[in-house]
């Protein structure tokens, strides 16, 4: 539990998926790799007709890449294979043949805003503030970029990783586009994405497994472009720049 995990249940037709980590809900390779893999297997299972992608808590939805590990990263095969884990769960959702809920209860950042704009649905709290802060730490949103931008387009994730240490908030996030529904409160916001998820298990899953082919029409070659991508990432955390100024953030 102290490396973090994965939880998954089924309900009704709906597959619940939940990570968590005692770090703000970070990730490392270990749960990374957890949740593509539970992705796709939640994908393949029958009982399943829609899945609810949600961490634990009730304040931070995900604190991005784990630091601890970032800065035991010692050549470029280590730092593409860690940067990897999160092309496998943005290709994992992107691939999947069933709608996928989002559930963000607390401030997103990094690679929290990529899971959520991986989503075909996303559900926030008002206290779902976002920020893509690797540019800060020297490195930049390579790997979820394509994600974020195909959500809210260039010119907002530009805004985010350009201005990496600025908080933007909940209401911007749904006014761009990465959030579909905002609430004041956790319970409005877990009535409403158990009515929809309830709903889309009774819906026709073919009908829906054609929609999820649109909406992700373009992105065939997104499994080397993520690897591609994380390549930049796991060689720019190797500089000397990026050590010195994750070391500082960790030193906060």
């Amino acid at each position: 539990m102290e490396q973090g995990w994965v939880k998954f249940h089924i309900e009704g037709g709906v597959g619940t998926l939940e990570f968590g980590h005692p770090q703000s809900n970070s990730l490392p390779s270990s749960v990374l790799q957890s949740l593509a893999d539970q992705i796709t297997a939640a994908d393949q299972e029958a009982a399943v007709r829609v899945i609810v992608l949600k961490s634990s808590g009730e304040k931070t939805f995900c604190a991005g890449a784990s630091f601890d590990e970032l800065c035991n990263i010692q050549n470029e095969a280590e730092g593409l294979r860690f940067f990897s884990g999160f092309a496998k769960v943005i290709n994992a959702c992107r691939t999947s043949e069933k709608l996928i809920i989002g559930r963000v209860q607390g401030k997103a950042v990094g690679g929290g805003v990529g899971l959520a704009a991986a989503t075909d649905y996303c559900f926030a709290s008002t206290k779902a503030d976002v920020k893509l802060s690797e540019l800060a730490v020297g490195i930049g949103p390579f790997v979820v970029g394509p994600a974020v931008e195909r959500k809210i387009g260039l010119s907002a994730m530009s805004e985010l990783a350009i201005n990496a240490t600025e908080w933007r908030s909940a209401d911007w996030a749904k006014t761009k586009g990465l959030y579909t529904e905002i609430y004041e409160t956790m319970e409005e916001m877990d009535n409403a994405v158990d009515t929809l998820a309830h709903r889309l298990a009774a819906s026709n899953p073919e009908a829906m497994k054609a929609l999820k082919q649109i909406f992700w029409k373009g992105t065939d070659h997104w499994d080397q472009l993520l690897l591609e991508r994380a390549g930049i990432s796991g060689n720019l955390v190797l500089s000397a720049f990026t050590r010195k100024a994750i070391a500082s953030f960790k030193a906060k």
